[in-house]
């Protein structure tokens, strides 16, 4: 019998490349999305222009452009998931969600900083409501949210991968690794929580212990999925995007009955 109290495994903080590997197992599968273009227009008047072909996106906006490979997930049957991991831009990442049905999206931006500094997560993620070309928007701007606070959730991303989740306020969140090589490690780091739509949250996090970001689609209907992505550095301290998802199993709620969360 193991005493893991002892367990000289649970003193090494593993990298990013070693957690993230095969996180995508139990991933809802990727959609071609060619013959698509799309303008979006941000909630500070810019906008971003996406022309897809079947494996690459020419992009233009944040004041630049090129053309780089795309990532595709049709979460639900109109609503999609888009991430394009830059190869034009090393360490940065743009994601986008948007409805074909109420023509919102949400935009959300991931770069890793040339160094790290002292009590603040490396890699940064700046977030924009969004309307697409697509048609007359519907529905409600999406937004920060506050409904996950209290909810504690348990993700299967494969056979290797068994995360714990705590949403505390709406500026954190508590994980903790049930299987993987990650197993008796935990935290608690930086996150935003969006409502996209009824039932489709956007929580994406920032690391503090190590150069790591991620932009999670949580569907908490019936469906129970989660589709995300990864931007950080590896072991080697290089730039690396993931993929990854699986199944979301709700493990309750509380609620405050005075003082609130932040």
């Amino acid at each position: 019998m193991t005493d893991i109290s002892t367990d000289p495994a649970l003193d090494e903080w593993r990298t990013y490349d070693e957690f993230a590997a095969g996180i995508d197992a139990f991933r809802l599968p990727n959609v071609s999305l060619a013959g698509t273009t799309l303008t979006l227009t941000l909630d500070d008047d810019s906008t971003l222009t996406l022309a897809f072909d079947s494996v690459a996106v020419a992009w233009s906006g944040f004041d630049a452009a090129g053309t780089d490979p795309y990532d595709a997930v049709a979460v639900r049957e109109d609503v999609v998931f888009v991430n394009i991991p830059l190869e034009s831009r090393e360490r940065e990442a743009i994601t986008v969600v948007y409805s074909t049905a109420t023509h919102r999206a949400t935009v959300i931006r991931s770069r890793i900083a040339a160094e790290a500094a002292e009590g603040v997560p490396q890699v940064g993620q700046e977030f924009w409501a969004a309307t697409t070309d697509g048609g007359e928007p519907t529905g409600d701007v999406p937004g920060p949210s506050r409904d996950l606070i209290g909810k504690r959730n348990v993700y299967r991303y494969s056979q290797h991968h068994l995360y714990e989740h705590v949403y505390v306020s709406s500026r954190r969140y508590a994980w903790q690794c049930l299987e993987g090589v990650q197993r008796g490690h935990g935290d608690m780091d930086l996150s935003t929580v969006w409502k996209f739509a009824d039932g489709l949250y956007l929580f994406c996090f920032r690391e503090f212990r190590i150069a790591v970001a991620s932009v999670w689609l949580h569907d908490l209907g019936y469906q129970l999925m989660t589709t995300g992505i990864f931007l950080g550095l590896n072991g080697d301290g290089d730039a690396e995007h993931s993929r990854a998802g699986g199944h979301i199993y709700p493990l309750g709620s509380v609620s405050y009955p005075d003082a609130q969360p932040v």
